[in-house]
């Protein structure tokens, strides 16, 4: 049958194409897409060019394993739908189960049944589409590793922003706070459970913040600071923040961006750390006891507790994908999450 795919055709511009998709081979699956979630970070320096060009996508058990930083390429990683025709092998009762993928956008595709994973019951497909930005909010928070009492602050409340603070307000944490300087994104940070929320553009709401933190109190400071604002100078404020041995957590990706960072002055007095974080991989000193498994299990865990579906801004026909991208690069501020509905 045929499937109609998206492809980022050079930067700034997709397209849809109608393609043939390859015969059902044994152990394979055919899934009608119900819905995709845009990736506000990894996505948009697709589209907008500014990944490094030697640079590989993320390696994982998805459809885009394989490709590089070409045009015209597809991209994506959060799919969830429905089975609707299983290959030799598969038995006939996972035809009809509904299920995610790390699948670049399609109306249809064909995966291999170990590359799918069936949701959980009771998760709605729209909270499902989460996964993946769930799973990369519960390895910031392992990156992090938060401990009871401590103070904790969130640059940045885009979608994992958000997916973090959500999972953080389920932490005995003394004080959560974020960063961020849409209003609309603010609203939602206080449903997600922080404390209070700052403007990064208002010097006296950042000052206020450092009053909220002691800073200049013996033993005060924010102990870790999550940086997902998407820009490397964050990291300055981050630093700012920081506590004594503090430990600043970039979950950011920044593509070919660059800034100067202040690593004097309170970074080198204060042994500070800086803690890269990917969700490709899990940290070493939790490899042993942890795999992707068990982190599934949390992020699922985390969906139903947290509801994600609640930062949804809009819901888009596949049709209008172009007009998605393009939102999301000229306004994003009128975004938070985007989803391809793709429901006849």
């Amino acid at each position: 049958m045929k499937a109609q795919q998206l492809y980022f055709i050079e930067p700034h511009q997709v397209e849809i194409r109608e393609q043939q998709l390859p015969p059902l081979q044994p152990d394979q699956v055919l899934v009608k897409s119900l819905y995709s979630a845009i990736s506000a970070g990894t996505e948009m320096l697709v589209y907008r060019g500014q990944l490094p060009v030697a640079m590989s996508l993320d390696k994982s058990p998805t459809a885009s394993q394989a490709q590089t930083i070409n045009y015209p390429t597809q991209y994506g990683y959060a799919c969830v739908g429905r089975i609707v025709e299983v290959g030799q092998g598969v038995g006939a009762d996972w035809v009809g189960k509904v299920v995610f993928s790390f699948q670049p956008h399609a109306s249809h595709y064909v995966g291999a049944l170990d590359e799918i994973i069936p949701l959980p019951e009771g998760v709605d497909p729209k909270d499902a589409v989460f996964l993946a930005n769930m799973e990369t909010a519960v390895n910031l928070v392992h990156d992090g590793n938060p401990r009871l009492g401590e103070r904790v602050v969130v640059l940045g409340q885009g979608i994992v922003g958000l997916l973090v603070s959500s999972v953080l307000a389920k932490f005995p944490l003394a004080d959560l706070y974020a960063v961020e300087s849409i209003d609309g994104r603010r609203t939602l940070a206080a449903q997600a459970g922080v404390q209070a929320t700052f403007s990064p553009q208002a010097e006296s709401e950042i000052s206020a913040l450092q009053e909220k933190l002691e800073l200049n109190e013996v033993c005060g400071g924010a102990d870790v600071v999550y940086e997902l604002t998407g820009s490397p100078a964050a990291l300055n404020l981050a630093v700012d923040l920081s506590a004594y041995s503090g430990r600043i957590v970039v979950g950011s990706w920044y593509g070919t961006k660059s800034a100067k960072i202040n690593l004097g002055e309170r970074f080198h007095r204060n042994r500070m750390t800086i803690v890269s974080s990917q969700v490709s991989t899990i940290a070493p000193e939790l490899s042993g006891r942890w795999d992707k498994a068990r982190r599934f299990c949390v992020a699922w865990d985390m969906i139903k507790k947290c509801h994600p579906a609640q930062f949804i801004s809009h819901s888009l026909d596949f049709a209008k994908a172009g007009e998605a991208y393009r939102l999301l690069d000229n306004s994003p501020q009128d975004t938070t999450q985007i989803i391809f509905d793709y429901q006849d």
